[in-house]
């Protein structure tokens, strides 16, 4: 188990030492070397402000919102959630200034959308430097794949068939993706036509869409709000906000990216409308980025993608070629059961208790989204080596934030009650997928939520 979560992780101090697929064109290390010296703001992936204060070893400052302050305060607990931090304390940084605690600008975004929640404060004192080292959600495949023995036979018979007939439906596209890794080069038009049907049967390549999507324009823009933003060691989170809810009605009540499946003149139109500059060459990014990902994260490291298909091969050894794809859409698909709800916490505790453990080893008490360190940082429950104090706080006509009242609650190891109660399915092809808000933090259970951690 410990590999496979070291696998999740990556660590920003060091080159990848992750095992990857033979015959890949590019590697994760061409693909760091490019991304931090050959673009506009790739600097940043290294010395951003969040990951300077964790190796500094001194204690952290972060924002969290919540709607639940009354009940944190009775029952002076906090319960984390799930999701790409995967049992944490959803926050993003601070930063102190003479006029009072600057929220980085995820924090901004949050707070300016969500003017009904209550910000905190949180100061996390570790007990020795934090090592930059995050988890990518994308790679947590093979680790979904162990959690299927809560499930009946009839019901891991129902998993088995959605999942082989999205599987069916994408195949071809899959293999295009595949070849495109090894060196293939489909043309950036049909590659994204293809992709945005094979969204609807396979919705993992919703996420691996906006992700790139998202690290593209964050690197790559160089707008006065994005140069600003550097100055104080941030990537632009607004960015990907805005592109999330120019490309599907309704995201912001459903954060759903199974249902961000662009085609490519769309896609065009919606970077021409974030950062003109950016559209000529994005359609050729996504597919020269989301193949390598897709093949990455998708097929066991022993597996060739210049040979391996997805066409007319059973589940049976997918489940071997391809444990990371089966994995995240065996995660996805099985929220539409009718027990999900029930079993939610079942599935979701397990993998927390793996991943706590596997900070507390790596001395991780503030574990960060590591796809790219963007600002997206918890708190885990666990770790026995920090301490945690809590303000109540209120934001001035600057925006800067000000303690108002500390807070008596402590972190448990409880996750907040969240899932995705049945809903009619969109269906392009045989299938569709449910899906997640991965960006909406909650401290305490709650009535039922349109939608769970991604």
């Amino acid at each position: 188990m410990r590999h496979e979560w070291e696998h999740a992780h990556t660590d920003y101090s060091k080159p990848s030492q992750r095992p990857a697929p033979a015959s890949l064109s590019e590697s994760e290390d061409d693909w760091r070397r490019y991304l931090e010296d050959d673009t506009p703001n790739g600097w940043l992936i290294r010395h951003n402000a969040m990951t300077e204060a964790l190796v500094s070893g001194r204690p952290l400052y972060l924002l969290h919102t919540t709607k639940d302050i009354t009940a944190i305060r009775a029952s002076r607990e906090l319960h984390v959630s799930t999701g790409c931090l995967v049992g944490a304390l959803y926050c993003s940084p601070l930063s102190r200034r003479r006029q009072g605690w600057r929220p980085h600008n995820l924090g901004a975004y949050l707070m300016h959308t969500k003017p009904d929640t209550t910000p905190m404060i949180f100061e996390v004192t570790p007990d020795a430097p934090i090592p930059t080292k995050g988890v990518d959600y994308l790679h947590l495949g093979p680790i979904h794949l162990r959690y299927q023995s809560f499930l009946t036979r009839s019901e891991n018979d129902q998993l088995d068939d959605a999942v082989q007939a999205g599987l069916r439906a994408a195949a071809v596209f899959l293999d295009v993706a595949l070849r495109n890794a090894t060196g293939r080069a489909t043309t950036a038009t049909e590659f994204i036509d293809q992709l945005a049907t094979a969204v609807p049967a396979v919705p993992f390549l919703g996420y691996l869409y906006f992700e790139v999507l998202s690290e593209y324009l964050m690197l790559h823009s160089t707008s006065e709000e994005t140069k600003n933003f550097a100055q104080v060691g941030e990537l632009n989170n607004w960015l990907y906000k805005r592109l999330a809810f120019a490309a599907v009605d309704g995201m912001h009540e459903l954060f759903d990216l199974a249902r961000f499946h662009p085609r490519h003149q769309q896609l065009i139109q919606l970077i021409d409308g974030i950062e003109p500059a950016l559209a000529p060459q994005v359609a050729e990014y996504v597919r020269r980025r989301l193949s390598h990902l897709f093949a990455r994260t998708a097929l066991h490291p022993s597996q060739d993608p210049a040979s391996a298909t997805f066409q007319d091969t059973d589940l049976s050894t997918l489940r071997h070629v391809a444990p990371g794809l089966i994995g995240q859409m065996i995660f996805r698909e099985i929220r539409y059961m009718p027990r999900y709800h029930r079993l939610y916490h079942c599935f979701e505790k397990a993998k927390a208790l793996e991943a706590w453990d596997y900070w507390n080893s790596e001395r991780i008490p503030t574990p960060f989204n590591g796809f790219l360190p963007k600002g997206e940082i918890g708190i885990q429950p666990l770790y026995p080596r920090a301490s945690v104090r809590a303000w109540t706080a209120k934001q001035d006509g600057k925006g800067f934030l000000h303690p108002v009242q500390e807070v008596n609650a402590v972190l448990t190891p409880h996750l907040a009650a969240w899932w995705a109660p049945p809903r009619q399915r969109e269906r392009k092809t045989t299938i569709s997928r449910a899906t997640a808000d991965r960006y909406v933090p909650s401290s305490l259970p709650t009535h039922p939520a349109k939608g769970v951690s991604a």
